[in-house]
């Protein structure tokens, strides 16, 4: 099949299927005589566990070392552990710094008016460049969140 075909079997984009052959993550199609990209069921199948791993958030990297795994038989299924329990902290990591942002957002938008007076101070902070710590975080700790 094309890579139009392979698109729509595997739900990944032309231009995507394009860049993981660039960076290797997938094997170069093969090619007709006239350069057309040829795929082939393997190459939907093997689409289709990325697009799987990049629904729930892995990286190119771990994609490629996930990839490595499925296709060695003789793997070690704690391999495969290791790497997906290193995914869940990451994402753990991320959701406590975006509940973080929430929480000082919510105090923000509470201490604004959103009337008509200039006075903001949701635009104070920002200004500012951090966030005054509300009575309930603890004391001498910046409120605002970086690093996501």
């Amino acid at each position: 099949m094309n890579i139009g075909e392979a698109s729509k079997a595997s739900g990944i984009s032309t231009k995507m299927i394009r860049y993981y052959e660039r960076i290797g993550l997938i094997e170069r199609a093969h090619r007709t005589g006239s350069s057309y990209r040829v795929y082939g069921e393997n190459d939907i199948h093997t689409l289709g566990f990325i697009r799987r791993a990049r629904d729930l958030g892995f990286s190119v990297d771990q994609m490629k070392a996930l990839l490595a795994l499925w296709r060695d038989r003789s793997r070690a299924s704690a391999d495969v552990k290791d790497i997906a329990l290193g995914h869940i902290r990451e994402l753990e990591r991320k959701a406590a710094a975006i509940a973080e942002m929430t929480k000082t957002l919510r105090h923000l938008v509470r201490h604004c008016h959103g009337d008509n007076r200039p006075d903001c101070p949701i635009i104070d902070d920002f200004a500012a460049g951090m966030t005054a710590a509300p009575a309930s975080a603890p004391k001498g700790r910046k409120f605002g969140v970086a690093g996501l």
